[in-house]
């Protein structure tokens, strides 16, 4: 992939976070996740790529486009897989919280786990930590491999975790280890990625959460370093069945990062679509509005932080994106 496709692919994220912030806690988020949908599919349109959907909106949320398997891009070269979640944390918008994305990620064909929607295990952390995790290990001997690596003590190291019932003994393990934690209500896609930069109070991600939002963590931490282990959960006879359609023998099979992205040219963006640890979120004014965007290439392992101010009478797809 050429390099220039990394702006590129920072214009559809800004285009989904832009149209999706119009519905910041207005308590649709089914709306505001069409709106992100319909303009990343717009501004996708115009890239030169030849580009195909492996991760995108799952049944769960039945959504119009940008579904597995549909076509984006111009049709030109190069041929690319492509992960999307327009907006990851429709909840989040919903209410008007914090930690709202809009996310994609592209590599050369192949290079992607075709992740099911289903739930996944995961741990997450940055490149200081990167060898030192195992979901094999139990919280306490996770907590202290990362403190180590860090060079802090337990109490010192700050956890993210969903808050969801199914954790309570997560919660429980490592609050009895002494670590901190931040319990966020959706969204553990940004968490993760945070997890790669120090100053960001994140060193540790955890818990079950998607499979997608998984493969486009391990994307993120491709381009930073980090690292990242993973284990689906299937719920039923018909999931374990769909793991076996992927090529997974091994339902039970303990993910690597270099499983659930492989290849050394991956391309990631996430745009801020509300305020979080790493991503500030749009913020509209008189002419228009700005965003926050993160860019990465793992080839070359740049990482751009990009402000960008919208003139909204000068954006030819603003119509588009706003539906």
């Amino acid at each position: 992939m050429e390099r220039e496709l990394a702006l590129e692919f920072a214009r559809v994220t800004e285009a989904a976070a832009l149209a999706s912030a119009r519905w910041m806690g207005r308590g649709d988020k089914i709306a505001a996740d069409d709106a992100a949908v319909r303009a990343m599919r717009a501004v996708f349109d115009t890239v030169n790529i030849d580009g195909t959907v492996v991760i995108g909106e799952g049944e769960m949320d039945e959504a119009p486009m940008l579904y597995i398997g549909e076509k984006v891009g111009t049709g030109k070269p190069p041929s690319v897989d492509v992960a999307v979640d327009p907006l990851e944390g429709t909840t989040i918008v919903a209410k008007g919280t914090t930690g709202a994305i809009a996310v994609i990620a592209v590599a050369p064909r192949g290079c992607f786990l075709h992740a099911p929607d289903m739930y996944m295990d995961k741990i997450a952390v940055g490149p200081l930590a990167k060898g030192k995790i195992s979901l094999d290990a139990s919280v306490e001997e996770n907590l202290l491999a990362v403190s180590k690596a860090l060079n802090k003590s337990i109490e010192e190291v700050t956890v993210v975790i969903l808050d969801r019932p199914r954790h309570k003994k997560v919660i429980e393990d490592v609050r009895r280890a002494g670590a901190r934690i931040r319990l966020i209500t959706d969204g553990d896609v940004s968490p993760a990625v945070a997890t790669a930069f120090e100053d960001s109070g994140v060193d540790m991600m955890m818990g079950i959460g998607g499979a997608p939002e998984g493969v486009l963590a391990a994307a993120a931490l491709a381009c930073l370093g980090g690292d990242m282990q993973a284990r689906l959960i299937p719920e039923d006879e018909a999931e374990v069945q769909r793991i076996h359609a992927m090529g997974i023998a091994d339902e039970n099979k303990l993910l690597k990062l270099e499983d659930l992205v492989k290849g050394d040219d991956v391309i990631f963006a996430a745009t801020g679509i509300t305020d979080g640890s790493l991503l500030r979120g749009v913020r509209y004014n008189s002419r228009g509005a700005s965003t926050h965007t993160l860019v990465m290439r793992s080839r070359t392992g740049t990482v751009r932080f990009v402000e960008a101010w919208h003139r909204f009478d000068k954006k030819p797809l603003i119509d588009k994106i706003q539906g």
